[in-house]
């Protein structure tokens, strides 16, 4: 018997679309009032917490997991897998010398992030390595061998055991 899973790779992607959508609506809204810079203010300080992004491909005997996280420093970042979610969380620093400067202009987000990944359940937990380089970060995650379809064999009835489909009375007691 061969036990399949189902797996929605896309379904990060709904965060993300939806997120785009409400910095169009607000690059909108900020243009027609004529007040872009002060709305953009408003905007990154109601903004929710950012979201690296990452690929996901399949291999032939595992699944590659591709983080792009420049300027997060390997002791702000936690990687776990359980249950079949693989969660990589950290946080990027704002700039430790950032009192005595005048930003113009901040556009790359900073602070907490979190993103969780529903793998199938077919993978190797012990087995995961993750590696870092150039602010990109990859896991590799091994896929188990699958269970493979085992054949019964099918014997005429005459060289089958004796199997008794009716149940058997009690032996009466005395």
């Amino acid at each position: 018997m061969m036990l399949k899973t189902a797996w929605y790779p896309f379904q990060d992607l709904r965060g993300a679309q939806e997120e785009l959508s409400r910095r169009q609506l607000d690059s909108l809204f900020a243009d027609a009032l004529g007040r872009h810079g002060q709305w953009q203010d408003m905007a990154l300080a109601n903004a929710p917490a950012w979201a690296p992004a990452l690929d996901i491909s399949e291999r032939k005997d595992a699944y590659l997991v591709t983080v792009e996280l420049p300027g997060v420093k390997l002791d702000d970042l936690t990687i776990t897998l359980e249950d079949g979610l693989l969660t990589i969380q950290g946080e990027r620093q704002f700039a430790d010398d950032a009192s005595d400067q005048q930003f113009h202009r901040v556009e790359r987000r900073y602070g907490a992030f979190r993103r969780s990944i529903t793998l199938p359940t077919h993978v190797i937990a012990d087995a995961v390595q993750a590696t870092v380089e150039d602010g990109v970060l990859q896991i590799l995650v091994p896929k188990a061998e699958e269970a493979k379809p085992k054949r019964i064999q099918v014997r005429p009835g005459s060289q089958r055991d004796a199997i008794d489909a009716t149940p058997q009375a009690a032996p009466p007691t005395s």
